[in-house]
């Protein structure tokens, strides 16, 4: 299962650190939806009926986006459906914060968005999960591998320097970066988790639109099962999250088969490390598990 997260990137580092390629091999980042950038709150403990970053399609939200332009939303950890009829989200009186990938096409909250099309990325730093032992509770963090920071080389600086004296013959006094060049900037910080979701929109009686997410749970995978028996389905790499959120080319029932335990089963050792999260106050210590 995945009952608690954290992301901890600002809202501009989220969008760098989730940059995407287009048909044509441009990269582009992902912009925030209009006003969500401000409702994202970054915190190392996210837990149900928080606000996440959401990786989706720009076309739920545009009809003439192109199919391969993303946008990315704060949206609300635990799905409402569109067809509840309460005013109050806290009266679902069952947990939609996960859903097993063996059961979506048997619940109609989870089998109306996949067939709508409403799939999507939930971006986090990592998830915890709690081993069972006799007396207590031992914490993990997991999360994608990293690599290790990329310092600048001379040559690296002796380009920027020979760019930026060009610029300065040529175009007179140096102008603020435009949207291209912003985007053309390799992100070397944190590599987001990226789990498969679906997503909702509830509108009460009178009131806003509401966006709520469920993370896909499947099978832990052999490295796992010894913490949990369950773990987020984990889109592993870029095609792996464009092949999850076209919708348009990529049907429901195929897109469900990424979601196969064992196929993740194979490849999650070599791409995830648990870690020992031990609280000291206000501050966390890691510690890798060998």
């Amino acid at each position: 299962m995945c009952g608690r997260t954290a992301c901890t990137l600002a809202p501009d580092e989220v969008r760098r650190a989730c940059a995407f390629g287009k048909r044509g091999g441009q990269r582009r980042l992902p912009r925030w939806r209009d006003g969500d950038a401000e409702k994202y709150r970054p915190s190392y403990n996210k837990t149900p009926q928080s606000t996440s970053p959401v990786l989706l399609p720009q076309r739920h939200f545009d009809k003439n986006a192109p199919e391969d332009e993303y946008v990315l939303a704060s949206m609300r950890w635990g799905l409402i459906p569109a067809w509840f009829r309460e005013n109050d989200p806290s009266k679902m009186q069952y947990s939609t914060s996960n859903c097993r990938s063996e059961n979506i096409l048997e619940k109609k909250s989870y089998k109306d968005p996949l067939v709508k099309g409403q799939r999507c990325v939930i971006l986090a730093d990592g998830f915890y999960e709690w081993k069972r032992q006799e007396k207590t509770k031992q914490p993990f963090f997991i999360y994608f591998p990293q690599a290790p920071t990329q310092m600048k080389t001379e040559d690296q600086d002796d380009r920027k320097s020979s760019l930026s004296n060009k610029n300065s013959e040529t175009e007179g006094p140096p102008k603020e970066a435009s949207e291209n060049e912003e985007e053309l900037v390799e992100w070397n910080g944190w590599r987001l988790l990226t789990m498969a979701g679906l997503f909702d929109c509830w509108t009460p009686d009178g009131g806003e639109p509401l966006y709520t997410y469920t993370v896909i749970t499947v099978n832990a995978s052999s490295n796992l099962k010894g913490i949990h028996d369950r773990m987020p389905a984990i889109l592993d790499g870029e095609e792996e999250v464009r092949k999850w959120l076209n919708y348009g080319e990529v049907k429901s029932l195929e897109a469900l088969k990424m979601l196969q335990p064992t196929t993740h089963a194979t490849t999650l050792p070599s791409a995830f490390s648990p870690w020992i999260l031990t609280a000291k106050r206000n501050q966390s210590q890691r510690q890798a598990v060998r």
